[in-house]
């Protein structure tokens, strides 16, 4: 452009406002309208199954509410895991704007960010309402968006499944022997304390674990729970049951948002988006709680399924290596240690609390 069709153009724009300010016109108004009548055409990627109960529901509730309670403003279509991107490509896809939207669990993602398990599920450590404390009000979602920030992700608390189950097993688990050389699916870090119990962790998306058993590809997997297991007919390819969930205390997914995407939004649209993900964080425990004990109940009396306790000499072992396995690495990485450092302060104080608390109360509603 010529210099004085810059100067010409801009004392055009200045003659329009001087015209609106002496006609009595409201600029910012104007502009509020047309805000309000922007819509904005969202992609959500996940790594579920495509209508998988449980976790992928979730994420289809999400989207569903945002297109509601926006009033269409903004729209959401979801994709399953394999549709649109492989599972295991949901943060890049978000990170790279091709996607909006994604929700998965932020252990995938350990490789490009080591830090990122501590925010789905420590071994031995916080259960679901912990976790919730811990992000919510004990500074967790801010040192989650600082491990993002280089990704230009906005990640948030999109659900919990509650402590989880032990997993399925081809065989007893009698010993720590039995554990040596069992080829188990089982992500983040309960996967690298399976390795140094003896065992070979493999990490499978959800749509290919019961294949993967019932071959022979794997030995064992752990995935959620009864409700997503029954659904997954996990029952149909091994038959020993194991609890509790060492692994996965109180797993939280994640709903991530492409931070460019969300800051081009109008202030309610980015209140609506904030809004939607954190009910359906709430709701998502809330069914999981109800779901579980239901399907327990048919994996028992229609299938004769018992589910039967790790030995405490197992559980003992595994949770000596976990200590290990932690501090190699926030060793390791730095925004690890940081992270970890919070996590553990606050495991710590909130343990306390509940020792006379819930599991004072769980005491005494056994007697």
């Amino acid at each position: 452009m010529k210099r004085r069709d810059l100067i010409k153009g801009i004392g055009g724009g200045l003659a329009v406002a001087g015209l609106s300010a002496c006609s009595g016109a409201d600029p910012s108004g104007a502009a509020k309208k047309s805000a309000e009548a922007e819509t904005h055409k969202w992609t959500m990627v996940t790594t579920w199954p495509k209508n998988f109960p449980g976790v992928g529901i979730g994420a289809e509730r999400i989207a569903r509410l945002i297109t509601q309670n926006s009033g269409g403003r903004i729209t959401v279509q979801v994709y399953a895991a394999g549709e649109l991107v492989p599972a295991m490509e949901v943060m890049t896809a978000v990170s790279e704007g091709s996607a909006q939207l994604g929700h998965g669990a932020s252990y995938y993602w350990k490789g490009k960010a080591p830090a990122a398990q501590f925010f789905a599920a420590v071994p031995f450590g916080m259960n679901a309402q912990e976790m919730n404390a811990w992000l919510y009000y004990g500074g967790g979602i801010e040192l989650w968006r600082e491990v993002y920030a280089p990704f230009g992700v906005l990640p948030h608390p999109g659900g919990n499944t509650g402590t989880q189950m032990g997993g399925w097993f081809n065989k007893e688990i009698n010993s720590l022997e039995d554990l040596k050389g069992l080829k188990m699916r089982i992500p983040g870090l309960g996967g690298e304390i399976l390795k140094r119990a003896g065992g070979i962790p493999v990490l499978l998306p959800g749509g290919e674990i019961f294949t993967a058993l019932q071959t022979g590809t794997i030995d064992a997997t752990e995935w959620i729970g009864p409700y997503n297991d029954l659904a997954f007919g996990l029952h149909q390819a091994a038959k020993f049951y194991y609890y509790p969930g060492w692994h996965e205390p109180g797993t939280v997914l994640e709903c991530m948002v492409n931070k460019a995407a969300f800051e081009a939004l109008p202030a309610d649209l980015q209140g609506i988006v904030d809004s939607v993900i954190s009910q359906v964080n709430s709701e998502m425990l809330a069914e999981y709680t109800a779901r579980n004990a239901e399907a327990l109940a048919t994996l028992e009396t229609e299938h004769g399924i018992v589910p039967r306790a790790f030995p405490n000499e197992v559980l003992k072992r595994l949770k000596e290596l976990s200590v290990g396995v932690i501090a190699d690495t926030i060793a390791a990485d730095p925004l690890s240690a940081k992270v970890y450092e919070s996590f553990s302060a606050f495991q710590k104080h909130v343990a306390a609390y509940h020792d006379v608390s819930e599991r004072a109360f769980y005491k005494t509603r056994d007697l």
